[in-house]
């Protein structure tokens, strides 16, 4: 890996001197809107179902799913193809298919179009993200102005997902929902010119083969899976197409397991998982995922769909969680090298569950958004700053210095994969209790009230992964203080 230069100026293959800012500027750009990307549909959500005729949650939720399940499941080959062939390269690849996949997302005219997009857009940014994480180290000298550079990039990733809200709820509102998607143009083509401008192209000469099987293997694996759930209730959990399509979800991810024991460079190196810590960090990470993730869906859809509140006021309504999560990561930081991950690996993920149990518990259609939302809202939103703290600084800590890259890979991609199986398992679980309370559908007399006694179960459930990720992690993580602290000060790229 060549090393990063010092001074404010890069030095081309080409002879060209360019400042290292606008190349900071191009990657950052690029971060922030694969990050605003995973959330900035969830606003137009309603509007897409209305545009596009779609009355089933559990078809809706592969708007949302689509796109974190190839994220995730490429995550781990977009960071190893950007060390092979040129992180530059993958960069600007994965930059000119998300700008594709965000037109054909834009004018797609039925549901299986625009599902189709933004699984592309998912491959997209799993090129475009690691890549951008390993230029940044590339790029910036080790030691403060490293440290500057990363940190301007955690900040726009942790407040990423709130401004996507934000800008979901405003561009469908005073535009359309297809804007939401044609937005990613012209900033995936300004982040293409840009990097073939101003990044420098590099790769690490040392860097093994890639694991292109693998990664289709298990995507495809996992979407069976998650289509499985999701129909389940439609075509009956007994009837030939759900235990099919089980069977297939297995096959695909079972060949992924012997792939990966028999490749040369496995997608996911298994012998990291001989760390009780990272294989406790990962396994809590999933658990993580699935508990959170849906909570953004059916909450769009109780403020939007049954309580009328327009697109911006939803958005604005998830505006201090980003904020709590930012106090509760910052303290949980400073925490860590005082009591260790574990108090907090413990807390955290509780303090979210009891934020969900109790809004399944209290919520109903007409409640108020000060005293049954925001309250629940906040607590989700404590817990996840000091478990997502935890749970990365674990996971780097739990392996050796040299695999700290695709360990904290691992982890994203497991945020990731459990939020995409979590929504799918809790999306299935709701519609089936709606259902059950409203066999005559919309039409049904009871139908709301039912809808959203669907999503207060389906809360309930996400409120026991949570409880699940505390106790798997609180049972194997062993991290040592010192070394968990440590573990946040050194950056890591795959």
């Amino acid at each position: 890996m060549p090393s990063a230069e010092s001074g404010s100026h890069l030095t081309h293959e080409d002879g060209r001197v360019t400042h290292k800012t606008l190349a900071l500027v191009v990657v950052a750009i690029s971060q922030l809107m694969v990050v605003l990307d995973a959330t900035i549909v969830n606003v137009a959500i309603p509007d897409i179902a209305r545009d596009l005729k779609v009355v089933s949650d559990a078809d809706l939720q592969w708007i949302v799913t689509a796109y974190t399940l190839t994220f995730g499941g490429f995550l781990l080959l977009g960071g190893k193809l950007a060390d092979r062939i040129g992180r530059r390269r993958v960069f600007v690849t994965g930059a000119a298919l998300f700008a594709v996949a965000s037109f054909l997302g834009g004018i797609a005219g039925d549901l299986g179009l625009l599902i189709s997009a933004r699984a592309l857009q998912g491959i997209g940014g799993a090129l475009m993200s690691p890549a951008a994480l390993s230029l940044l180290t590339v790029i910036f000298a080790e030691g403060r102005e490293r440290n500057k550079a990363l940190g301007i990039w955690s900040t726009i990733t942790a407040g990423g997902a709130a401004l996507g809200l934000i800008l979901g709820g405003v561009l469908t509102e005073y535009g359309s929902w297809r804007w939401v998607l044609f937005v990613n143009v012209p900033v995936a083509v300004l982040a293409f010119l840009g990097a073939e401008r101003f990044v420098p192209e590099s790769k690490d000469e040392t860097a093994q083969g890639f694991d292109v099987p693998g990664a289709v293997l298990v995507t495809a694996g996992l979407m069976a899976l998650v289509f499985a759930l999701v129909k389940g209730n439609e075509y009956g959990w007994s009837s030939g197409k759900t235990i099919g399509t089980l069977a297939l979800a297995a096959v695909l991810l079972a060949a992924f397991v012997v792939v990966q024991q028999q490749v040369k460079s496995p997608l996911v190196p298994f012998r990291l998982f001989k760390s009780r810590s990272l294989t406790g960090a990962d396994i809590g990470a999933v658990f993580v995922g699935a508990g959170i993730f849906a909570m953004f869906f059916f909450m769009i859809l109780w403020m939007q769909v049954v309580n009328g509140w327009s697109p911006i006021k939803a958005g604005l309504a998830f505006l201090p969680m980003p904020v709590l999560i930012g106090m509760s990561a910052g303290i949980s930081a400073q925490l860590l090298g005082k009591i260790g991950p574990r108090p907090l690996l413990t807390t955290g993920p509780l303090v979210a569950a009891l934020g969900m149990f109790t809004l399944g518990l209290r919520l109903e259609p007409d409640s108020s958004y000060l005293t049954v939302v925001f309250p629940s809202l906040a607590l989700v939103a404590l817990g996840m700053g000091a478990a997502f703290v935890s749970l990365t600084s674990s996971a780097v800590a739990g392996v050796p210095h040299e695999d700290a890259g695709i360990a904290s890979a691992l982890l994203n991609a497991g945020q990731q994969v459990g939020g995409a199986l979590g929504l799918a398992i809790l999306t299935a679980v709701s519609t089936t209790r709606t259902s059950n309370l409203a066999p005559g559908g919309q039409q049904d007399p009871n139908f709301v009230n039912a809808l959203v006694d669907g999503w207060s179960l389906g809360f309930m459930v996400g409120a026991a992964f949570l409880v699940t990720a505390a106790l798997v992690m609180t049972s194997l993580v062993r991290v040592s203080k010192e070394a968990a602290a440590q573990a946040l000060k050194e950056p890591v790229a795959s």
